[in-house]
């Protein structure tokens, strides 16, 4: 398979997520959002989507920096501000975070990572109710299936723009747009602490896992066709395992079931159903 086979229209692709993000905030009575802006190529991307959508004075940035967070992710955060026009604020977790592990302080990266996560979240529906603006997500594709964010933090939101994209048609998308070539061309990274590489904690790249997840999905390859691709074999089972076991992040929590009509069982409706029947 070509890389190029993963790449789209993104001239199309703008304009469907651009209608998309003004219809679904706009339907439900509200006129602007809030987004967390790290710094990287995902929220840089949903940053530019959302102001051309809602108009920049209507989407409102949080920069939520760690004490041990890059300070070149807040440069380019802050660079993102300024392209876009949107307004923004800085609120350091670190106090928040901090606390939380007092007397547990040798807690390990994976616990830390989760809190920071769910920190930041904290803070956008925080300012969700402040401001009543509606909180938009920046998880893609690829993060998704792996099950790479943090249930409840990174992967929360009211709508999400992004989220049937890959990792590589983020970046492709991302230079048809415009985002800055600083974003563009550094190492994917969820900022948890300096130097923290998303690939190096994967242990592959984006663009190796794309191409199998996209054989996988949108071709619907069988192991034994994807490994005659060239694809190896222990790589797509571990991938195969990885996406299997994270559905459960994909899922609204699982309700045991007692009566005729369960919610998201067999009482299920579209987000923007209005009757009681």
């Amino acid at each position: 398979m070509k890389r190029s086979d993963l790449h789209l229209n993104y001239a199309l692709v703008e304009e469907i997520v651009v209608t998309f993000l003004r219809n679904e905030i706009r339907k439900f009575g509200f006129d602007s959002a809030v987004l967390g802006l790290s710094g990287g190529i995902d929220s840089a991307v949903v940053c530019e989507l959302a102001a051309r959508a809602l108009g920049p004075e209507n989407v409102h940035a949080v920069l939520m920096p760690y004490r041990t967070s890059s300070s070149e992710s807040l440069d380019h955060a802050r660079l993102m501000v300024e392209k876009t026009g949107v307004t923004s604020e800085v609120c350091d977790i670190s106090g928040v975070v901090d606390a939380f592990f007092r007397g547990s302080e040798d807690a390990s990266r994976l616990r830390r990572g989760n809190v920071m996560a769910r920190a930041r979240m904290l803070y956008l529906y925080d300012i969700s109710a402040r401001d009543g603006r509606l909180v938009i997500g920046t998880s893609n594709k690829t993060e998704l299936l792996l099950g790479y964010g943090t249930l409840f933090g990174d992967m929360a939101s009211a709508v999400n723009p992004i989220g049937d994209l890959y990792k590589t048609q983020l970046w492709g998308l991302a230079d048809f747009l415009g985002i800055p070539e600083e974003l563009v061309t550094k190492a994917p990274s969820a900022d948890l602490w300096e130097g923290q590489s998303d690939e190096e904690d994967l242990g592959f790249t984006y663009a190796g896992v794309d191409q199998l997840l996209y054989m996988m999905l949108e071709r619907r390859m069988g192991r034994e066709e994807i490994v005659g691709e060239g694809i190896d074999g222990e790589f797509y089972d571990h991938v195969r395992r990885m996406v299997v076991r994270n559905q459960y992040k994909r899922m609204m929590p699982v309700i045991a079931k007692l009566s005729s009509r369960t919610p998201g069982i067999d009482f299920r409706y579209a987000r923007d159903w209005q009757e009681m029947v």
